[in-house]
């Protein structure tokens, strides 16, 4: 299947869903790793732990980047200035 015919495929009002499911599946898939291989190093069945563990990591993870969402909105909305109306994006990053 084309990335093109799946780009629109999910309804707008699902998107933090499915930015929490993203962000909890790489984050998770990361994490995993490191630690798989900070925990026994490059051993022959590295592959095999680390995707036990990813399993497990990713369960936790989804359900609690759902449940944490609202209270790390809110703690960004307090951190960052809001824009001025009128004042572009353009240029905000250095």
């Amino acid at each position: 299947m084309k990335i093109s015919k799946l780009r629109g495929s999910v309804p707008s009002q699902y998107a933090s869903l499915v930015f929490a499911f993203f962000m909890a599946f790489l984050m998770s898939m990361l994490m995993s790793l490191v630690i798989s291989i900070f925990n026994v190093g490059l051993v022959s069945n590295i592959l095999s732990i680390w995707l036990k563990a990813w399993m497990f990591a990713f369960a936790v993870a989804f359900p609690v980047t759902l449940l944490i969402s609202p209270l790390v909105r809110k703690l960004v909305q307090l951190l960052v200035a809001e824009r001025p109306s009128g004042v572009s994006s353009s240029g905000d990053l250095p």
